[in-house]
């Protein structure tokens, strides 16, 4: 077995892993990223979109922001549309100034593979992690296998960044966590289209039909999803099929059609939220999907785990450089205050936009709750400044 020395053993080449490891080698801090997957699955798997304000500053200054500042589109207001009537929620005049970037999740992966390889620093693709373990010593130690066959890696620190399934996680003793869960009952059917954006801003409609969502990836790109029953099919949604549903339920008098053209990806994602808590277990300190889940309604979730890095970067910079481990102590305190917050927010904007097929009371409270969103200052203010940057802390 081939034997690895480093200070942090990163599992996972998502945003979160890629970042903390990013974050780190600017520190002169070694660390070593392990992924499952190739480095062509990971740079085109088509996730979030939305990047908060003080997420993207974090992105610059970890010398990663170039690409998204050319790129990104640079929003200053969302849209939301109910029952046929568009309401606009200005987020940059209610959030002094802050404004969000639509940047795909692949293109912040893209730009982190980047760097971390012209810096030549230790990235394994295709590299099934098969052990964690020692989490309660001084040098816990991953176990991969590769093309390089297998190989031990021995660090000081293990950060689990692989996702909800992944084996970070599962590493850890059922005991020692308790699971926090709640599945909603819809998922989102999401397609990725070569269709002209219609709008310059977000749009979320809610309409009796179920919930509609209009993102934008590029001039030429849109990003398009549709609230469906949990047990849908893909094979059942034709593209006139997608199309007509998306058509009808972003309408307005005003606007009665959208740009259509080539879906060139789809797929359905059931919708869940989940919290682990802890987020650390003696070594291993877990970050993004691997200890939380929200609902997308937010656009929470990359942003979230970035969050997350940001602060385990701190604490390790601490430990290595100051030999003080207060921070270390804190993580996951620190970050599940946060994280409860983003549940808040995401449930509350999933519940307010999906309406319910078979309890019209509950359509009831939804539209009070939307018609405050949308025509009380103080309420859009709040919807507006989370939005924007619930993840500055």
């Amino acid at each position: 077995m081939n034997e690895i020395r480093t200070r942090v053993a990163i599992v996972g080449a998502g945003p979160a892993g890629l970042l903390l490891g990013q974050l780190l080698t600017l520190r002169g801090i070694d660390n070593v990223v392990i992924e499952r997957r190739s480095r062509d699955y990971v740079e085109k798997r088509v996730r979030a979109g939305v990047i908060e304000h003080g997420v993207a500053q974090l992105l610059e200054s970890a010398e990663a922001g170039a690409r998204m500042l050319r790129e990104g589109l640079v929003h200053h207001g969302v849209e939301i549309r109910s029952d046929g009537v568009s309401h606009r929620i200005p987020l940059s005049e209610l959030a002094d100034g802050r404004a969000i970037t639509v940047y795909g999740q692949q293109e912040v992966v893209k730009d982190l593979v980047a760097l971390r390889l012209d810096a030549g620093v230790p990235l394994y693709f295709d590299s099934d992690v098969t052990l964690i373990d020692d989490l309660n010593t001084d040098a816990p130690v991953v176990e991969f296998e590769g093309d390089q066959g297998r190989v031990r890696v021995t660090g000081e620190v293990v950060a689990g960044c692989d996702g909800s399934f992944g084996v970070s996680n599962r590493s850890i003793p059922r005991a020692e966590l308790r699971r926090y869960e709640r599945t909603f009952p819809f998922s989102w059917l999401g397609i990725l289209a070569q269709a002209p954006p219609a709008t310059d801003e977000l749009i979320y409609a809610r309409h009796e039909n179920g919930f509609a969502l209009y993102s934008l990836r590029s001039p030429t790109v849109s990003r398009l999803y549709l609230g469906v029953a949990p047990d849908e099919k893909l094979d059942d949604w034709s593209d006139e099929r997608i199309w007509d549903e998306l058509t009808v339920r972003l309408a307005t008098e005003e606007n009665p059609q959208i740009n259509v053209g080539p879906i060139l990806e789809r797929g359905i994602t059931a919708m869940r939220s989940i919290v682990i808590a802890p987020m650390r277990y003696g070594r291993l300190f877990l970050a993004g999907d691997a200890a939380h889940i929200v609902p997308p309604t937010g656009a929470k979730g990359m942003n979230l785990a970035l969050a997350d890095v940001r602060e385990l970067a701190r604490a390790l910079i601490a430990k290595f450089e100051d030999h003080d481990e207060r921070l270390l102590d804190a993580y996951s305190a620190t970050c599940l205050e946060r994280v409860w917050r983003a549940e808040e927010f995401s449930t509350n904007m999933t519940q307010m936009l999906h309406p319910s097929y078979d309890d019209d009371f509950e359509n009831g409270i939804q539209r009070a709750r939307l018609h405050q969103a949308v025509t009380s200052r103080e309420a859009m203010t709040l919807l507006s400044r989370n939005y924007v940057d619930l993840n500055s802390l």
